[in-house]
């Protein structure tokens, strides 16, 4: 009886093992073997979705915004963030983040991340960095505010997420964003890596931020080619104020 037993756990825990190894093994999206271009398999939005993220922006190709569509922006909080290198990005996850208002339905920031070029284009031109505050509302809805980087003068905020990475820092989201808040680009898209959801509200600020040619190399050893390729816009309206 005590063999059979025995012989019994031993192969639970073999499947257990073989399982857990299969597990483990199993292919994973990323930017090189499994990059955007097979991302379809993780992910069927990605290759199917006519809402797709990021887009190239045409400057001269856009409508005025719809006033319930205006961006109410409230990111003065002095709070904390968990900065974490989350295998994809540099990701700061911050606690009792700043708000968003957009047609009537609140948004709060559950975190920013950074890319080493930007995904979003502008008229084809790719910036140094893009990162990307991204937002959600109580009821599951996603709003993410783009913010462009251009080689420039020293980031503080940078600093302080580069310096923190496995830290808990003192943040006040404002600072990542230029001083003019009030003219961007809209337009309905994705997140833009797997599961690449789409009904995604996004809004590209036109004016970017500096950071310095050494901070730009500091974030690209950590992910220089964290970037998908621009997706067609298809019929969606791109709109700006």
């Amino acid at each position: 009886m005590k063999n059979i037993v025995k012989t019994s756990l031993l192969v639970a825990l073999i499947s257990v093992v073989g399982y857990a190894n299969e597990h483990h093994s199993a292919p994973h999206w990323d930017y090189d073997a499994h990059g955007p271009a097979c991302w379809g398999e993780f992910a069927q939005e990605c290759q199917t979705g006519h809402m797709q993220s990021p887009i190239d922006i045409k400057s001269g190709k856009h409508l005025p915004l719809k006033g319930s569509f205006v961006l109410k922006m409230n990111e003065d909080v002095h709070t904390t963030a968990d900065v974490v290198d989350n295998g994809h990005a540099i990701q700061a996850n911050v606690n009792n983040g700043g708000k968003l208002v957009i047609d009537g339905r609140e948004y709060t920031l559950v975190q920013f991340h950074f890319h080493g070029h930007s995904e979003h284009t502008i008229d084809g031109k790719q910036y140094a960095l893009e990162g990307h505050l991204v937002h959600k509302s109580a009821d599951g809805h996603l709003a993410v505010v783009g913010v462009m980087f251009k080689e420039g003068d020293n980031n503080p905020v940078l600093d302080n997420v580069l310096g923190g990475i496995g830290r808990t820092i003192r943040i006040d989201p404002q600072d990542l964003l230029p001083e003019d808040k009030k003219h961007y680009y809209h337009y309905i898209g994705s997140l833009t890596t797997p599961p690449c959801t789409e009904g995604v509200q996004w809004y590209v600020l036109k004016k970017p931020v500096t950071a310095s040619k050494d901070q730009i190399k500091t974030m690209r050893d950590h992910y220089a080619h964290n970037f998908r390729p621009v997706q067609p816009i298809y019929d969606r309206k791109l709109e700006a104020k």
